[in-house]
């Protein structure tokens, strides 16, 4: 067994890192494998002035390893940045230096190994099996247990589909397709954060002159990031042990109430939006080149020439809330949705999951395996909205996520991963709430 992987780690984004990051003083034998050449992070979305939700504090290690030296203070010292980083007094970071903090630590961890694609996933009873294409060609690479952390993939409507060119296209590459948009009418479909940032750069004239720029939104108002004191204990360890306490249908109820606490637009966002509509309407008399049209939802898009989109406006609802939008360009920015990659399939039917179809997993992350009573572990990351809780897919956990997963491997809490004296009650003392993960 001296051959065999006590970790094999498939994809190197943010979550993959931060268990890498926990690892690198381990005696684990531990390897991670990133079909990229190099590092990026939503290079895509790279966006002038665009600004992370979530604390710098908050990065790969900190919240369970303070002095690991993967941390965000270590990286801004060894960048010489740190005194100008305080006299900044930034209470979040550009994404651009998030990111470039996240391909620092890459670089400087060993057992990550770019440009290698896992081609498949075999189960060989007690170990896995994975076929690796990397710069030397093919290995095979045999491990105990697996960490799945490939990304998500654009979550592009159906109907859609069938129009994507350079003219139609999901914001996720808005940045690397620098669209032309001189005199062109835009459709920015989908009111979150993304939908703010490119309607914010597509007003100062980024890509070019629009003739005029339709933001629309199934949401009933282009709603603020729930970013409140109280509102972030859900995002914190005490919380997501309560969450997997509840029944499957509570689970679902409670992810569905606390939407707006990980999806909406941020409030400084929101003021430079006003403000910028303000300027545009009555510092310039500019009343026509940006349209507002929330608690839109779209239903159709066809193209004769240009892009003509159906809408349902629900404040009004039925017939009488049919409308029509013609654009020379449609940017979408409907958000991401989670994928697994093609390469476990040959796993797929040995996962368990619930009438959903969704992952099964313990609190570690890892999935159950159909009548497999071995103690090998198949773990899945950023996959768990709906196991535990909405802190699951975001990056606010990252370090913790990664602690569950290290101290499932070693057995024993190789990191102190509970916090004490948190303020919030959320079940009264002596309940027992019976997990129902099924």
């Amino acid at each position: 067994m001296s051959n065999i992987l006590d970790l094999a780690g498939i994809g190197a984004g943010p979550f993959n890192l931060a268990v890498a990051a926990l690892m690198w003083d381990k005696s684990l034998k531990h390897r991670f494998f990133e079909a990229k050449s190099e590092f990026s992070w939503h290079p895509g979305l790279m966006l002038p002035g665009a600004m992370m939700q979530t604390s710098y504090l908050k990065d790969l290690v900190t919240p369970v390893d303070p002095t690991n030296p993967y941390s965000f203070l270590a990286y801004l010292v060894e960048k010489k940045r740190f005194y100008d980083f305080l006299n900044a007094e930034q209470r979040t970071v550009s994404r651009q230096e998030f990111a470039d903090y996240l391909g620092w630590a890459a670089k400087r961890l060993d057992s990550l190994e770019m440009d290698s694609r896992v081609q498949s996933v075999l189960d060989k009873g007690e170990y896995f099996e994975l076929d690796i294409h990397g710069p030397k060609g093919q290995e095979i690479v045999k491990a105990k247990n697996i960490c799945v952390a490939s990304g998500k993939k654009p979550n592009i409507p159906e109907f859609c589909r069938p129009q994507l060119s350079e003219t139609c296209f999901h914001a996720l590459e808005i940045a690397l397709r620098n669209p032309d948009v001189q005199g062109k009418r835009v459709a920015v479909i989908g009111g979150g954060q993304t939908g703010a940032e490119v309607v914010i750069n597509l007003l100062n004239r980024q890509w070019g002159k629009p003739e005029q720029i339709t933001w629309i939104s199934r949401r009933s108002n282009y709603l603020p990031l729930d970013e409140t004191p109280f509102t972030n204990d859900w995002f914190t360890p005490e919380y997501v042990n309560v969450f997997r306490q509840l029944s499957q249908h509570r689970k679902e109820q409670v992810v569905a109430e606390q939407k707006l606490a990980s999806d909406g637009i941020s409030p400084d966002t929101l003021k430079e939006l006003y403000q910028l509509f303000y300027r545009l309407v009555h510092l310039e008399g500019d009343t026509n080149r940006m349209v507002l049209m929330p608690n839109r939802e779209m239903l159709e898009i066809s193209k004769c020439g240009a892009y003509r989109v159906q809408l349902q406006n629900h404040l009004v609802g039925g017939t009488e809330g049919q409308e029509w939008l013609d654009a020379d360009i449609v940017i979408l920015c409907t958000g991401l949705s989670e994928a697994l990659p093609p390469c476990i399939a040959p796993l797929q039917d040995r996962i368990a999951r619930d009438g959903e179809g969704r992952l099964l997993l313990s609190d570690s992350f890892a999935a159950q395996l159909n009548s497999d009573e071995s103690d090998r572990r198949l773990y899945f990351l950023g996959t768990g909205r709906y196991s535990h809780g909405i802190a699951e897919p975001q990056l606010s956990l990252s370090a913790w996520r990664a602690a569950q997963v290290v101290n499932d491997l070693h057995r024993e809490s190789i990191y102190d991963n509970q916090e004490s004296n948190n303020f919030m009650n959320w079940i009264s003392p002596g309940k027992n709430l019976e997990a129902a993960v099924a």
